[in-house]
């Protein structure tokens, strides 16, 4: 039995799942995150959307890889906690050929990070920085 307790022997059967498709945010200030997005990380506006029922943009930004962030406004969202050892995502991670210059980049442009860490197992560079909102995102060296 895996610790959720379910059976370890019947993962991977069946739905032939192939890569995430994307990843949603909900932002507490969507103009200031879809410029972090956009201008600081550079991702590609795919559409951009207002939805006058909901009172909510939803914007729809590429990854290089074809996965997509799905960036959202709604009128005054909860908080959640989002520390990088609270329950549920723990971080959203992007591959880069060099974090020390993406370091660099992002603290070029006043973005606070961490310093570049090595994964014990991988042998890998990593470094933590966060969103607007403080949601934990992750630059990995592959």
């Amino acid at each position: 039995m895996s610790p959720g307790g379910g059976c370890v022997a019947d993962y991977g059967r069946g739905m032939q799942l192939r890569r995430i498709h994307h990843v949603a945010i909900i932002a507490s200030d969507y103009g200031r995150s879809k410029a972090f997005y956009t201008e600081v990380l550079g991702l590609r506006v795919l559409a951009e959307n207002y939805r006058a029922e909901r009172d909510s943009y939803k914007l729809d930004l590429a990854l290089p890889d074809g996965a997509q962030l799905e960036l959202f406004s709604f009128p005054d969202p909860p908080a959640r906690p989002s520390r990088p050892e609270a329950q549920g995502l723990r971080h959203l991670a992007f591959v880069v050929p060099d974090v020390a210059a993406a370091l660099a980049e992002l603290r070029a442009r006043g973005i606070a990070t961490e310093d570049v860490r090595v994964d014990e197992y991988t042998g890998k560079r990593f470094a933590f920085f966060a969103d607007p909102d403080g949601l934990p995102l992750e630059l990995y060296e592959a």
